[in-house]
Parts: structure tokens; C-alpha cells; sequence
């Protein structure tokens, strides 16, 4: 998501622009198992959910806590982020397409003063999105086509051009109450800045997570669902398991100070 500003061309003596700094550290997950379980929404109903994608810590199901995903093992890089991330199941003619790349990131934008901004409390967890959904009103999904910029952008499916793929982004609130971990909508306890503050019910800033998913399918949106319905009832959940220190170290030292970094969570 970086992005990076080109020199400036104004004639003799013209200077040089300054690159546009990014705050940003990543994880790049894989899929690790498909499930019809929400831990969030439907905890401790096996099976009653519509069919999810799970990613990152390998052991989520219905019944996962705190504690059940802080004892397992991820698929994360890195691997110290054993938190989980799932999204309602794509599908193409009735045959789930599982995503080719998926990476998660973890943004300074959207708040005037990044050096506010603190880790999530472990054990947070939010859903975005509108898994009911009736239209475009009530949808935040976003799907585009990888490198076929002349397709605009859409909250339900767009067509996208051969040798280019389907691709969905779900940016998640960051403004967070200081109090919750979750709330009865799953939603409440965050909220979106407002002209790049937080609303003072939510006063705590916190990093941008957003969640960027690609598929492998192209040409026209026919036969194209989710699991949950139409492209527009796209949502992610995130059930946050980052070890408190390093994502303290993660922030301080890359959204704080508005530095790009890696995997590793070190500039690059």
C-alpha cells in the first residue's frame, strides 16, 4: 500500500519531492482450514455458521478462546502473529476458490497523529462488514481487479480482465472505547475516525487493520457468491492473538514513527 511520490518536473532548479511516508507493518497468512464456525458471532455452535475461510492460527473453530488460540500454532509471516482471520467462503459455479494471496496490513493512516495511535488489547475482537447486507447501502466491501486499473472499483463483484485477478479489500475501524474486547454487535466497541480524529466515545486510537484477499478468477461475475450472499455481504473477523510486546514494538517503532515496514516488522 505504499505509495511513493515522483520528482517534480516544474523546469530549472526544480527540487526533488518527498517521498510520502507510510506508517505500515504486515502478515502475510495462508489459508489454513474452511469451517462452518464463527468463535465471534456464533461461539460454541459448531456448524451453525455459513461456511468461513480461516487464516493465520490453525486450531480456530466455534469453541476457540483467548486461551485455546494463545496454545496453537499459526501459518503466519511472521509467525509470531498467531492471531485469526476469516472471511465468508467465495464460490464459482458452487466450488469454493480459495484466495491466492492474502496479506493483512496493519496501517497508520486515517488519524492525524499516528505517534497516538497504541496496540489492541489482547484478545480483541471486531467484525467488519455486513454479513447482512441488502444492498450497497449498508456494505463497506470493496472489490476491484489486481492491475486492471480501467475497472472501477465496486461493492459487489466486478468483471475483471484476463490475467488479472479478483480482489477484495476490508479495512477494519480504528478507534477503539479503551474498555472492550468485544461487544454485542461485534462492531460496537470500535468505530471509523471522523475527519481524522476519533469520536470521543471511542477516544483510543489504534492501527488500521486491512484485510487484502486475491482470487483467481476473472471474465464475467456469473455464478460468482459468497457464502454469506452477494459480493456486497463481504465482512472479516479478527480475533487478535499478537504476543502484547511484539506488537507494542511493532507500533512504536513502525506506525508511531510512520516508517514502512516488512514482515519482520523492521523497515523494508
Amino acid at each position: 500500500m505504499a505509495v511513493v511520490a515522483g520528482l517534480l518536473t516544474g523546469g530549472a532548479g526544480a527540487a526533488q519531492a518527498e517521498p510520502v511516508r507510510v506508517a505500515e507493518f504486515v502478515a502475510d497468512c495462508q489459508l489454513s482450514h474452511r469451517l462452518p464456525d464463527d468463535p465471534i458471532v456464533l461461539p460454541n455452535l459448531a456448524g451453525a455458521s455459513h461456511l468461513h475461510d480461516f487464516f493465520g492460527n490453525n486450531s480456530t473453530n466455534a469453541r476457540s478462546t483467548l486461551q485455546s488460540l494463545a496454545g496453537a500454532t499459526g501459518n503466519c509471516d511472521p509467525l509470531i502473529d498467531i492471531s485469526s482471520y476469516w472471511v465468508p467462503t467465495l464460490f464459482k459455479d458452487n466450488v469454493p476458490v480459495p484466495p491466492r494471496f492474502m496479506t493483512f496490513y496493519y496501517l497508520g493512516e486515517g488519524v492525524n497523529r499516528p505517534q497516538d495511535i497504541r496496540s489492541y488489547p489482547l484478545g480483541l475482537k471486531v467484525v467488519a462488514g455486513n454479513a447482512k447486507a441488502t444492498g450497497h447501502h449498508d456494505s463497506i466491501a470493496r472489490w476491484s481487479c489486481l492491475h486492471a486499473g480501467q475497472v472501477n472499483p465496486s461493492k459487489d463483484f466486478v468483471e475483471c480482465p484476463p490475467n488479472t485477478m479478483l480482489e477484495t479489500y476490508l479495512d477494519f475501524p480504528q478507534c477503539w472505547n479503551g474498555r472492550d474486547l468485544d461487544s454485542p454487535n461485534h462492531a460496537g466497541h470500535l468505530a471509523y475516525p471522523v475527519a481524522g480524529g476519533c469520536p470521543s466515545a471511542h477516544p483510543v486510537p489504534v492501527p488500521k487493520l486491512r484485510m487484502v484477499l486475491r482470487y483467481p478468477v476473472t471474465g464475467p461475475t456469473g455464478g460468482l457468491r459468497l457464502s454469506s450472499g452477494p459480493g456486497y455481504t463481504m465482512h472479516g473477523d479478527f480475533f487478535n492473538v499478537w504476543p502484547a510486546a511484539e506488537l507494542d514494538r511493532r507500533v512504536r517503532n513502525c506506525l508511531n514513527v510512520v516508517i514502512k515496514c516488512n514482515a519482520a516488522g523492521v523497515p523494508g
